[in-house]
């Protein structure tokens, strides 16, 4: 247990942001730091009434605090829920446990399923620092979580927070593995499968690798930040919703591992696999399609590695109850044209609309998956699925369910565009041989995106495609001119982002 002194100082709020790390800040020669011995980086556990959280230390050495008072970042103060003049006390964090299990798998040590669990639970009560957080990731990465670690884990982060029940089944829902710039199929396959009659209550990710997630993309047309209550409201009314996982809590680890994932710009497949299975069990779906684009600069880079992955997921979905069916696509290229949350946006509803000149390869991606989840719900005839899907999106039944899904969470909003752009064009005649996905997405992160929504990458350039030297291969969008540049430099020092001859 943690041994609370009765060391009390009052709270000022200095108005600093720390992302989700909490920080407090207390005065070198503040009396506590003095009897207690606290220095930088100490954790402390910081209590108002009975309710406490566990921050990081600190030291001030300046007037910006008196002697009897302390400061806690905006989100420590968020979730302790105090206000300025609050009384706290802190501290000494008794060492923890877990730690030595990190330790273990740092040396090669296969961790148990109490292993585990002992360490997520930790992780959830907010007990590891960034730092100790950053060590357990790595110690997972490169592919050293076993099948039996990963079933661990991913049980693990299913226990950490709420599951939802949406009643009898089945219960539809569909996820990519990512690495893959544009891709947004997600809102297409959410309005054919509810137009369809099936319920599918999607929660999705924020961008972590990426210059977009689903749920930042879907954000640039209609709110995402829902609430647990208000996303059954929209489920109930409308059979689906396309909603931010992290808003309602239902794998609260995975959500603190990612924040710091997205730092590393790590996401190894053990840790992707139960934080995709994790939030789907959680999220109470019972069947899920799994699309793996596989391409030479995706994610996953061969066939062997895709069938490899395949197996891992579909055993550990069986272990968890899921029946997942995995669907393996092409990766050597972008899918649609914008990359970035606003551009890929605007793809989405071209399909919908079935507007002219939709981006084809977006649309038949959409129908592929779409057509898979409506054969393994059992609620159509046998492979009637694709023939289904295509007929609910060409009749607009699928435009007119997603506009009354985004009414449902709180209204749509068509999505903007940058104010400034650079284009850049061929410069000889050719023929397009290749596209390397990680350098566009690195681009198209660089001139803002996601951060910046309408920030990103309009791209004109696929593979096959003939040039004509002065043709358009892709558009830099930026919201900040300096961002544009920066994006701009660092695409003239890369050779071979797009090959052609």
């Amino acid at each position: 247990m943690e041994h609370a002194h009765g060391n009390t100082l009052t709270l000022r709020s200095i108005g600093i942001d720390t992302y989700r790390e909490n920080i407090i800040y207390m005065r070198a020669d503040c009396h506590i730091c003095r009897s207690e011995g606290f220095t930088a980086l100490t954790r402390l556990v910081v209590a108002n009434g009975t309710k406490s959280i566990i921050a990081t230390l600190n030291v001030v050495h300046s007037d910006l605090l008196r002697h009897d008072e302390a400061a806690l970042s905006t989100e420590a103060m968020h979730r302790l829920g105090v206000a300025e003049g609050a009384s706290i006390t802190v501290s000494h964090l008794e060492p923890i446990a877990s730690l030595s299990l990190v330790r273990a798998k740092i040396y090669g040590r296969e961790l148990s399923d109490e292993d585990l669990s002992a360490i997520i639970a930790d992780v959830t009560t907010g007990r590891y620092s960034n730092i100790e957080l950053a060590a357990f990731l790595t110690s997972c990465a490169g592919n050293h979580l076993n099948e039996r670690e990963t079933i661990g884990l991913t049980k693990g982060m299913i226990a950490s927070g709420l599951r939802l029940s949406w009643g009898p089944g089945p219960i539809m829902d569909k996820h990519c593995v990512g690495g893959l710039p544009g891709n947004r199929t997600t809102p297409i396959v959410v309005s054919i499968a509810a137009a369809a009659g099936l319920t599918i209550p999607k929660t999705s990710s924020r961008a972590i690798t990426s210059p977009a997630g689903t749920a930042d993309a879907m954000e640039t047309m209609t709110p995402v930040d829902l609430g647990l209550d208000h996303m059954r409201r929209v489920v109930e009314r409308e059979g689906g919703c396309v909603v931010w996982g992290g808003a309602v809590q239902l794998s609260p680890a995975d959500d603190i591992l990612i924040s710091v994932e997205k730092a590393l710009d790590i996401d190894s497949e053990g840790q992707m696999i139960a934080s995709v299975l994790s939030k789907k069990v959680a999220a109470g779906s019972t069947h899920v399609i799994i699309d793996i684009p596989v391409g030479p600069t995706a994610k996953v880079r061969s066939q062997e590695a895709a069938l490899a992955l395949k197996q891992r997921i579909t055993a550990v979905a069986a272990a968890t109850g899921l029946h997942a069916e995995v669907v393996i696509t092409d990766g050597s290229q972008p899918v649609g044209r914008g990359i970035g949350p606003a551009l890929e946006a605007m793809d989405v509803l071209a399909v919908l609309r079935h507007a002219a000149g939709a981006p084809k390869d977006l649309k038949e991606r959409a129908l592929t998956l779409a057509g898979a989840l409506l054969d393994l719900s059992g609620n159509f005839p046998p492979a009637s699925g694709a023939t289904k899907a295509r007929q609910i999106l060409e009749s607009g039944q699928a435009w007119k369910k997603f506009l009354a899904i985004c009414e449902a969470q709180g209204g749509f909003t068509e999505p903007g565009m940058a104010p400034h752009q650079y284009d850049v064009v061929a410069t000889h005649d050719g023929v397009i041989r290749s596209v390397d996905n990680r350098r566009l997405a690195r681009i198209a992160k660089l001139a803002g995106a996601p951060r910046s929504p309408m920030a990103g990458i309009s791209f004109h350039a696929p593979v096959g495609r003939r040039v004509r030297k002065g043709d358009l291969l892709f558009s830099i969008h930026a919201e900040a001119r300096g961002e544009l540049e920066y994006a701009r430099e660092y695409m003239q020092q890369e050779n071979g982002t797009i090959q052609y001859d």
